[in-house]
């Protein structure tokens, strides 16, 4: 097969200290996507679009930030690798190994937002909105991520923008053996990550969705990347030694989930402002 293909042996750090130590770049995704997720918190504080105060926006991405690791960290052993979390428990720690799922950070920041509500006595589906309308950021710096790291490839493919990804194979394979792929990362970073944000943060700006129907946002977030990670999963070459479900991807599968969670977030919302318009007449 000739070398049409693109190869991509990019380094996973940003700088290298030993073999297993140093700067990532999956990391910086997540601290840059938390970083951009509080710059817009504060700069709806200041707008006086949100009931969250500028000054409690650092205490909300703390807790943020453990409801992702924590239920990230969880979900992608539970939903993807449960014999690994029974037989090898302490890989659970071993982050540097990588293994996060977003399906698991959703209900681990859910978490943290009915506690971060409940605390500080601010609504709880206010907050959703909020989150939801910034996640997306860090879901786009995430799969950059996932691209330059070489993993979550793409199906075999001849397409003249494939990808040769040397970590598809057994260690050794030739280059010229090694069929090309999807570059499906890029795929869901555009369709998770730009495309969303761009949607989430023209419905916070251009309308008043957040404040006059609480969840509503929320819901909408989850039916579009639902919607979004079904279309980049039929790119996505299936997890190696994960089974299907019902002939659907573990990420198609668990994304009709979120199709559920998002119709009943939007119809609880529209009760709640129905309710609240009768009330006032």
């Amino acid at each position: 097969m000739p070398l049409a293909y693109w190869v991509n042996n990019l380094s996973p750090f940003l700088v290298r200290f030993t073999d297993s130590i140093g700067i990532r770049y999956y990391g910086l995704a997540y601290m840059l996507g938390f970083l951009t997720a509080g710059a817009l918190l504060i700069r709806y504080a200041r707008a006086g679009r949100s009931a969250l105060p500028a000054e409690k926006v650092s205490d909300l991405i703390m807790a943020v930030i453990v409801g992702v690791l924590v239920g990230g960290r969880l979900g992608y052993f539970l939903l993807y690798q449960p014999d690994a979390l029974i037989h090898e428990p302490l890989s659970f720690f071993r982050v540097w190994d990588g293994g996060m799922a977003s399906h698991g950070g959703f209900v681990g920041v859910g978490v943290a937002l009915a506690w971060f509500s409940r605390s500080q006595k601010i609504p709880f589906l206010h907050l959703c909105d909020l989150i939801a309308s910034t996640a997306a950021a860090g879901l786009l710096l995430g799969r950059v991520a996932n691209f330059i790291n070489g993993e979550l490839w793409g199906k075999v493919t001849a397409v003249s923008w494939a990808v040769i990804f040397p970590n598809s194979v057994a260690p050794g394979t030739p280059v010229d053996l090694i069929p090309p792929r999807h570059p499906s990362q890029l795929y869901e970073a555009a369709l998770e990550g730009a495309l969303l944000l761009a949607i989430m943060q023209g419905r916070f700006w251009r309308s008043d969705i957040a404040r006059t129907k609480p969840g509503h946002l929320s819901g909408e977030f989850w039916l579009i990347y639902a919607v979004v990670r079904m279309i980049g999963e039929t790119f996505r070459e299936p997890d190696v030694g994960v089974s299907l479900i019902l002939g659907l991807s573990r990420g198609t599968f668990y994304s009709v989930f979120l199709i559920a969670g998002g119709i009943t977030f939007i119809a609880a919302s529209r009760r709640r402002s129905e309710g609240r318009a009768l009330r006032k007449s």
